[in-house]
């Protein structure tokens, strides 16, 4: 049955979803070896404009992550792998505009690094694909949710939409915001959005303009995200710094 082959798709999907976008590193290589296109045509500050732009977009989806898990309650909304985890039902926050808020702000990451390639066709392909995952991976949870909480989870989807956010409707949370909860477990992302924009970047000035050098710009911006990411991990698996009781 169709149901059941999007379920085993969505379950193994679901299981390998932080590595499953690895597929991609090759046709990036390819196109990280083709000229800046928006330079070429457009000119050196069109270009820092364009690139500024879609690196400002990556973090307005790594904000609707935060946003997120700033609120939510231990037990949800996590990055489990093994299975789905539902201690309660999100209703609240950005979960009363859209059913699937993380899925959302990371849909808004990922098409950022892809136009930040400037390559039509390679945003177009991340585009089909998240598509085609999400639609996957958001079934099978929902599924899950949907056994689980039974009405309550279907009178709250019948009401918000499954990723496009609605824009009224909003429900305050029921938690405070909590930074130490986003620095805990927002700190690899936030690293890994600097690391893959400066891959990007230089190894097309390496490869597609012969530049050696660094872009000391960019050095920085990395070495900050890499300290960043130490200091928070050794916080997070060595002291209770960032401990939340309930989160």
């Amino acid at each position: 049955m169709i149901a059941e082959s999007i379920a085993r798709q969505g379950n193994w999907l679901f299981r390998w979803r932080s590595y499953v976008l690895l597929g991609f590193a090759p046709l990036a290589l390819i196109v990280v070896t083709q000229p800046e296109p928006i330079e070429t045509y457009f000119g050196r500050t069109a270009d820092i404009m364009f690139e500024s732009a879609c690196i400002a977009l990556a973090f307005v989806g790594l904000a609707i992550r935060a946003f997120v898990v700033g609120f939510v309650p231990a037990g949800t909304s996590g990055r489990n792998t093994t299975g789905q985890i539902a201690e309660t039902l999100n209703t609240t926050g950005l979960y009363s505009l859209t059913r699937n808020p993380l899925y959302l702000g990371n849909a808004v990451i990922y098409m950022a690094i892809a136009c930040f390639s400037q390559n039509i066709w390679f945003a177009a392909l991340m585009l089909l694909f998240l598509i085609v995952y999400l639609e996957r991976i958001i079934a099978t949870e929902e599924q899950f949710l949907a056994e689980k909480f039974g009405d309550a989870y279907r009178i709250w989807a019948a009401k918000v939409p499954a990723f496009l956010p609605k824009l009224s409707g909003w429900q305050a949370p029921t938690l405070p915001f909590s930074l130490r909860n986003v620095l805990r477990r927002e700190y690899s992302g936030f690293f890994a959005i600097i690391l893959v924009f400066f891959v990007l970047d230089q190894s097309r000035e390496w490869l597609a303009e012969s530049k050696t050098v660094v872009d000391p710009d960019w050095l920085a911006a990395l070495a900050f995200g890499a300290l960043a990411y130490v200091l928070l991990r050794w916080a997070k698996k060595r002291t209770s710094l960032l401990d939340v009781a309930g989160r």
